[in-house]
């Protein structure tokens, strides 16, 4: 793939396309396409994150060694670890390639550096994930309300 085409799949990816289109061309000449075999680990539980990944083909299975869930199949266009182009943190999941896949990791060095670089795209972000941590945060006071038996869960 070229560097257009990159720019182009990450323009498809709702967090990355928040940033623009010349953020998103620092990101295609940094980041490292990477081949995954079908039942391979991407990474495990528990495992310190320093990047983030962009399905590209194929598909994989996030869940939790910690739960007994089936865990979720994510494939094309989904960002994978996004919180790690952020913050220093640990895989909450293991990724198992489901199928032959291929993702683009995105170091979190490349990404802050992006931030700084680019201003105007750092408070889009910061925009978004404030939007997305107010809604989360409303939708954990209603299930409180409704396991605790209050309306409004407060």
């Amino acid at each position: 793939m070229s560097i257009e085409d990159d720019i182009r799949f990450f323009e498809q990816v709702p967090t990355l396309a928040l940033l623009g289109r010349e953020p998103l061309r620092i990101l295609a000449i940094g980041a490292e396409s990477r081949y995954v075999h079908g039942g391979d680990i991407l990474f495990r539980t528990g495992e310190s994150a320093d990047a983030a990944y962009v399905v590209q083909e194929g598909s994989f299975r996030l869940a939790s060694e910690a739960r007994s869930d089936a865990g979720v199949t994510v494939g094309p266009g989904v960002l994978i670890g996004e919180m790690a182009l952020l913050t220093e943190t640990k895989r909450p999941v293991t990724a198992t390639a489901c199928e032959p896949s291929t993702v683009m990791r995105i170091p979190r060095s490349l990404f802050l550096k992006m931030l700084e670089g680019y201003p105007d795209a750092a408070g889009r972000l910061r925009d978004s994930l404030l939007v997305r941590t107010e809604q989360a945060t409303r939708d954990m006071r209603k299930v409180r309300g409704k396991l605790g038996g209050t309306e409004g869960g407060k």
